[in-house]
């Protein structure tokens, strides 16, 4: 589809769903010509919108491969295709594991399709699951090829529905295995480990860790035919999920990790963007910072936000959001005022001493909170994305966010009290469609702003950065 055009049928769309969300129809704005339609009209007669898809059908992205490029950090954005990329994304860890059984895959590709029609574009994912049920690593770089196919399967069913993969290496807790799961094999072998941070500085442990990232970087899809390091369907590779190092609290264990491990990455695959995986806690080398983190403990884990993301090879930040964990699992305003200063001041790091993009790949509030409802989680999902649109409006560092978690129907047994069906959660759906929307028109503007006249331009500019999300 001609870009100028998509750009333009984006924009109507997004003035129209903002009108509906309001409880009217779409009369004008600011003395342009009058649109006499409803949003249900103008979806139902447009090749590439659905009103029972949601917003996005899969074939208004179209299939071009020559637009399916690498994303790349540029300054403070992603771009691709020489545009700018900012993101509206989630989690779904266990994609690989319920691909691996025909009897659930069914759910991965249910999931992109849902996923996708509320125009999310980046899925994080694991690409471990160490010597544990339905392992990939069922010992140091030894392999079940059936599981690697599944993630094979997530990969190219992924594409399939215009989704990027951040995939995330090893855990730093012990569910799929995780940093513990290789002490286990060091000491099996013969070695005498004592902490589970020893997988940070024990050359053998370390050696296991660079012939897993050397597997999955050079494995060929059985379905694509690609070899991952050269798909641009994988958005980034992340180091380790929440890495941890308790037992050095000045930070030195685990910087000298990510600084060989970034690096190692790095040497064979110069294509993808890393990222390192961390929750964004403030360490020694900002004392200042340290104000921000959400309690007095963040500043003994080993992690140094800062710090950490200086270290050659790392291309953006990564931050996580969890008040209910690390304030108070009573409900609150705070968790909100929290949430807000918190993004800000990463936000304010990434372009004043980094450089980067953040992303705050991992947000959410558990339904099992006291004082939980379905309300409050839509107004910190709002206060999120607003404090990005903030972001992004100023040309900022800000470059998306991650839901924890999306599921699809009939996974309910999975729940962590995080997840979220769109199915059945409308309110929520609506509001991640509105976000998604936002930031695919600013995605877009490069290729057609200077050819919109400029009252239209700056009647977009309005609603674009409107407070009432």
């Amino acid at each position: 589809m001609d870009t100028c055009k998509r750009c333009f049928i984006l924009s109507l769309v997004f003035f129209m769903v903002f009108f509906e969300d309001l409880g009217t129809n779409v009369h004008g704005f600011q003395g342009e010509e009058q649109i006499e339609t409803t949003v249900e009209d103008f979806l139902d007669h447009s090749p590439h919108f659905t009103t029972t898809q949601g917003m996005y059908d899969v074939e208004e992205v179209g299939d071009d491969d020559d637009d399916w490029q690498m994303v790349q950090a540029k300054g403070n954005q992603f771009v691709v295709n020489g545009q700018p990329f900012y993101i509206n994304g989630f989690n779904t860890y266990w994609l690989m594991v319920f691909a691996a059984d025909q009897s659930t895959r069914g759910k991965v590709s249910e999931l992109f399709q849902q996923a996708s029609s509320v125009g999310l574009t980046v899925c994080r994912a694991w690409a471990f699951n160490d010597g544990q049920w339905r392992a990939l690593q069922k010992s140091p770089s030894v392999y079940d090829e059936e599981v690697f196919k599944a993630l094979d399967f997530v990969v190219s069913e992924a594409k399939k529905y215009k989704i990027r993969l951040i995939l995330s290496l090893v855990n730093n807790w012990d569910a799929y295995g995780g940093k513990a799961q290789y002490v286990k094999w060091g000491n099996a072998s013969g070695l005498n480990l004592t902490s589970d941070d020893e997988f940070f500085s024990h050359p053998t442990l370390r050696s296991y860790y660079k012939s897993h990232v050397k597997a999955v970087l050079n494995r060929v899809n059985t379905f694509t035919n690609i070899t991952y390091k050269n798909d641009p369907t994988i958005f980034a590779w992340e180091l380790m999920n929440e890495p941890r190092c308790t037992s050095d609290p000045s930070g030195d264990t685990l910087q000298s990790w990510i600084a060989e491990m970034a690096a190692y990455v790095k040497s064979l695959d110069a294509k993808h963007m890393v990222e390192i995986g961390l929750e964004g806690f403030y360490g020694p080398s900002a004392p200042a910072r340290t104000q921000f983190n959400p309690n007095s403990y963040a500043t003994q884990v080993g992690t140094d936000f800062i710090r950490n993301h200086q270290a050659l090879g790392v291309d953006f930040a990564s931050v996580h959001i969890y008040a209910d964990s690390w304030i108070s699992p009573t409900i609150s305003d705070a968790h909100l005022e929290f949430t807000k200063s918190w993004m800000e001041a990463h936000i304010e790091d990434a372009e004043k001493y980094l450089g980067m993009p953040v992303i705050f790949s991992e947000f959410g509030v558990s339904r099992k909170d006291p004082g939980y409802n379905s309300s409050y989680r839509d107004t910190l999902i709002s206060t999120v994305y607003k404090t990005l649109l903030n972001s992004t409006k100023k040309g900022g560092s800000g470059a998306g966010s991650l839901l924890w978690q999306l599921f699809p129907d009939g996974t309910d047994y999975m729940d962590d009290g995080y997840a979220i069906v769109l199915g059945k959660s409308p309110s929520t759906s609506n509001l991640i469609s509105l976000h998604s929307t936002r930031v695919a028109i600013f995605n877009s503007r490069c290729s057609w702003k200077c050819r919109w006249g400029c009252r239209k331009k700056n009647s977009l500019e309005t609603f674009l950065y409107h407070d009432d999300l």
